[in-house]
């Protein structure tokens, strides 16, 4: 029960204090407001540190990765699945949205009014050819732009460069790549700081949001959810089977819920993929997983894998979108929808306080005013634990998938056949 409490205990704070305050919006109505200024003080102190933060995180992964200089098939494979499941799971997060919209049945008269009157969303866009979109979309024509919030996509590009610039630079590149390291640590700590104040910040804010909404989107909150454990209950039991069939056939399949039971349990429990990866490793190697695979993929994907969190920026988006009464199904929103989900789920993921920065990626992105930050950040919180269970245990059916792709068709029948393991028997049982 301790660690159970321990490793949940942020979670309850931050649903404690959401319901606090969302019951102090119904309650007290417009009068609610007055507590808005202590929201604002933790959206303001989350939007200083992303610029460094997101810089530092990203340029410092890539200019460390010497660890996971292997064979280029193996990392092509990893690349290739994750961008697969990742796409599928962005895909699938859309349908099911836009099938059962959390908020279709919800009357938003008066929140899109109150959204209109805050800051409009521009919906009007300008004529402008895809390669032009493309310039605006990834870069900027000054270097200071990069330091504002409303250019993350651009300051992810220039990350990127200079992580792998940094990489390339070998034993000159060294020190750069170690104050690099130094400096996520600092941000990342002062996350943790900023964080001991969310319960505060998100339940004032949200006690004024719901003050001036009104409690027509509390039941939105609770569709999302029910749709989001519709969608992980899909996805879990029939997708991770669909995957382990395409990488090792039948077999593939019974080896592979042989061994998932208990990544799935440490996945929930502990809330963390991180604190999921050493079970996850002692699974795909059961699962007949090479090792040199095995502790590539386990590890790099606690990180950058997470179709769960995919699923859950499909969700915001649709969730905004509706409340603002952009359109869903445009050619250009379902591209846009899924590209940024993908990026909230397999590149925001690897950045500590991740969730966080990925709403705001999509508040950049989409132009919508930063006051509906906590709108989006109740999601986060009410799906943590099917999210991370998505995550995780998606990791261990990507080993095979992977495993598939490196060492062909019959690598589960080759492990069998080479090692005569206790996988044998109990496949074969």
């Amino acid at each position: 029960m301790k660690r159970f409490w321990k490793n949940y205990q942020f979670t309850f704070l931050l649903l404690g204090a959401i319901v606090i305050g969302g019951a102090a919006g119904v309650i007290f109505g417009p009068d609610a407001a007055v507590v808005k200024p202590f929201g604002d003080l933790f959206l303001n102190l989350m939007f200083m540190i992303i610029v460094p933060l997101v810089f530092f995180s990203i340029a410092s992964a890539i200019a460390n990765m010497d660890g996971m200089k292997r064979l280029g098939k193996i990392m092509g494979s990893i690349f290739l699945v994750f961008l697969a499941t990742a796409a599928i799971s962005a895909v699938l997060g859309y349908t099911g949205a836009i099938l059962f919209n959390p908020l279709e049945k919800t009357d938003l008269s008066s929140i899109q009014q109150l959204m209109a009157e805050s800051e409009p969303v521009d919906t009007e866009t300008e004529d402008v050819t895809l390669p032009d979109q493309l310039v605006q979309t990834f870069t900027v024509s000054d270097f200071n732009l990069l330091l504002s919030k409303s250019n993350m996509l651009q300051l992810i590009v220039f990350s990127i460069l200079f992580g792998l610039a940094t990489a390339m630079s070998k034993e000159k590149g060294r020190p750069m790549a170690e104050f690099l390291q130094s400096g996520t640590t600092v941000m990342m700590r002062i996350v943790s700081i900023i964080m001991y104040y969310a319960p505060i910040g998100l339940g004032c804010y949200f006690a004024a949001v719901i003050g001036e909404l009104g409690p027509q989107i509390l039941g939105g909150y609770v569709r999302t959810f029910v749709l989001y454990l519709g969608l992980t209950v899909i996805y879990y039991f029939g997708f991770f089977t669909l995957y382990a069939f395409i990488a090792g056939g039948k077999k593939g399949v019974k080896v592979f819920w042989k061994h998932a039971i208990t990544p799935s349990v440490t996945a929930i429990a502990t809330c963390s993929s991180a604190a999921s990866i050493p079970v996850n490793l002692a699974a795909v190697k059961k699962m007949g997983v090479p090792k040199d695979i095995a502790e590539t993929i386990i590890p790099l994907g606690a990180n950058t894998h997470k179709d769960g969190s995919v699923f859950g920026g499909v969700l915001k988006i649709v969730f905004l979108f509706s409340l603002f009464g952009k359109d869903l199904v445009t050619p250009s929103s379902i591209l846009s929808i899924l590209a940024v989900s993908f990026l909230v789920g397999a590149v925001m993921g690897a950045i500590p306080g991740g969730g966080m920065i990925g709403e705001m990626l999509i508040l950049s992105v989409f132009g919508f005013p930063p006051e509906v930050l906590p709108i989006i950040a109740v999601i986060s919180t009410i799906i943590d634990a099917p999210a991370t269970l998505l995550n995780s245990t998606g990791n261990t059916v990507c080993a095979m998938l992977v495993t598939r792709l490196v060492e062909g068709k019959n690598w589960l029948e080759k492990q069998l056949t080479s090692s005569r393991s206790p996988l044998d028997h109990q496949i074969d049982a």
